[in-house]
């Protein structure tokens, strides 16, 4: 009886390092690369000192900052902005960046959404650009395509 109980565990010791070996032997293997992103993962190096000059004037002069329904008094859409009484030009700086499409800049967001559906905006509660030639939207698209790709 001993003897059997003894073949038992030996067996079941064996069987339980041929069933772990596997994965200890997979967690330890080396990392592969990741893969890259869709469309190669470029980036664009927007410059936040052009931002603070001619793009945060658009944005307030349009009172996109404006509380309430506006993207100064919460996440409006996918855009928040600070509110007028407590402006943060690096936190607007760094939700701006989010609504530039480094694929396709001429369409991104934050001159697609403003802008008057019959001169090519999408969707958007408020229409501040009539058309292309506005002053603000050409501020903002100069901002984004002066923007250098990484």
């Amino acid at each position: 009886m001993a003897r059997h109980l003894a073949v038992t565990r030996r067996t079941a010791s064996w069987m339980l390092v041929v069933c772990a070996l596997p994965g200890v032997v997979h967690g330890c293997s080396t990392p592969t690369d990741p893969v890259p992103p869709p469309g190669g993962g470029q980036t664009l190096n927007l410059s936040f000192e052009q931002f603070e000059q001619s793009v945060e004037p658009v944005l307030a002069q349009h009172g996109c900052d404006a509380g309430g329904d506006c993207h100064g008094g919460g996440i409006r859409g996918s855009l928040e902005l600070s509110p007028q009484g407590a402006k943060d030009i690096q936190f607007d700086f760094d939700q701006v960046v989010l609504q530039v499409s480094a694929a396709d800049r001429e369409h991104s967001p934050i001159l697609t959404e403003p802008l008057a559906l019959d001169a090519g905006g999408t969707p958007h509660g408020v229409k501040v650009f009539a058309d292309t030639s506005d002053t603000g939207y050409q501020a903002i698209r100069g901002w984004i395509l002066s923007a250098v790709p990484q």
